[in-house]
C-alpha cells in the first residue's frame, strides 16, 4: 500500500488542476448522445413501457463511467514515453500495488465525475431514476475494472500508438454493442451469448434494473467483483513485468 495515498493525492491535484476543463469536457458527449438519441431519434420510442431517454440514461453511465475510468490509459502512455514519470516511479521507494491502487483511484475519480454530471442532466431533462448504494457500488466496481484494466493496456503496448487499437478494437464496439443505446435482446441469438458476458452489459442492465424498478441480480455483483479481482491482478502483473 506504500504510495497510494501519494499517488492518488497527485492524480487529484492534477484534477485540480484541470478541474474546469475537464467539466465542459465531460459535459459535451453525454449531453449530445441525449439530444441526439434521448430526445430527438427516442423521443417517440418506448422501451418495455418506459420511454426512451430513461432507456438510455443508465447505459449512458455504464459506459461514459467505462470510458472515463480506461482512459487513464492516455496519461499514463504520455508519462511512460514521453514525460518518462513511470522511470521515475521505477526508482522510488513506491509499492506496484500502491502505485496501482492510486491509478485506479484517479480513474475512478474521473468516472464518478462524468456519472454525476449525467445524472444533472438526466434530471434537468426531466428524468428521475431511482439511486441506492448498489447503484452508485456497480459504478465504482465499472470504474474499477476499467481502471485496471486501463493501467495494464498501458503497460502491454509498446508505442502510444498502438492503444488507439485497444480502444477501436475492445473499448468502442464494447461501448456501442453493450447494452448502452439498445436492448441487448434485439441482437441475433448467436452474438447475444458474446454480448451478455462483457463487463459492460453487466453493467448497463444492473444500473437499468435498479434505475427503472428498484431490482438486481444479486450474482451480477458477484461477477462484477470476480472480474475486479481479475483486472487488478492482470494490472499488478502488468505493472511488475514493466518495471522489470
Amino acid at each position: 500500500m506504500k504510495g497510494f495515498l501519494a499517488t492518488y493525492i497527485r492524480e487529484l491535484l492534477i484534477l485540480r488542476k484541470r478541474f474546469f476543463k475537464l467539466i465542459i469536457s465531460l459535459s459535451i458527449n453525454p449531453l449530445l448522445y441525449i439530444l441526439a438519441f434521448g430526445i430527438a431519434l427516442g423521443k417517440n420510442i418506448n422501451i418495455n413501457g418506459r420511454n426512451y431517454l430513461e432507456f438510455l440514461i443508465p447505459g449512458l453511465i455504464a459506459a461514459t463511467s467505462m470510458l472515463q475510468a480506461f482512459n487513464i490509459n492516455v496519461e499514463l502512455n504520455i508519462n511512460r514515453f514521453y514525460l518518462k514519470i513511470f522511470e521515475e516511479f521505477q526508482a522510488s521507494p513506491v509499492s506496484s500495488f500502491g502505485y496501482i491502487l492510486g491509478e485506479i483511484f484517479g480513474g475512478i475519480t474521473k468516472a464518478f465525475l462524468s456519472i454525476f454530471i449525467i445524472l444533472i442532466i438526466a434530471f434537468a431533462s426531466g428524468v428521475k431514476p431511482h439511486l441506492n448504494f448498489i447503484f452508485f457500488f456497480v459504478i465504482f466496481l465499472n470504474a474499477f475494472i476499467f481502471s485496471s484494466l486501463g493501467i495494464a493496456s498501458a503497460m502491454f503496448i509498446k508505442s502510444h500508438a498502438d492503444q488507439t487499437l485497444v480502444t477501436n478494437f475492445i473499448i468502442t464496439p464494447m461501448m456501442f454493442l453493450g447494452g448502452t443505446f439498445f436492448p441487448v435482446e434485439n441482437l441475433p441469438h448467436p452474438l447475444q451469448l458474446i454480448i451478455k458476458i462483457l463487463p459492460l452489459t453487466i453493467v448497463s442492465e444492473t444500473l437499468r434494473s435498479i434505475a427503472l424498478y428498484q431490482k438486481y441480480k444479486l450474482y451480477n455483483l458477484f461477477i462484477l467483483l470476480i472480474l475486479s479481482i481479475i483486472s487488478l491482478l492482470i494490472a499488478v502483473y502488468s505493472v511488475k513485468n514493466a518495471r522489470d
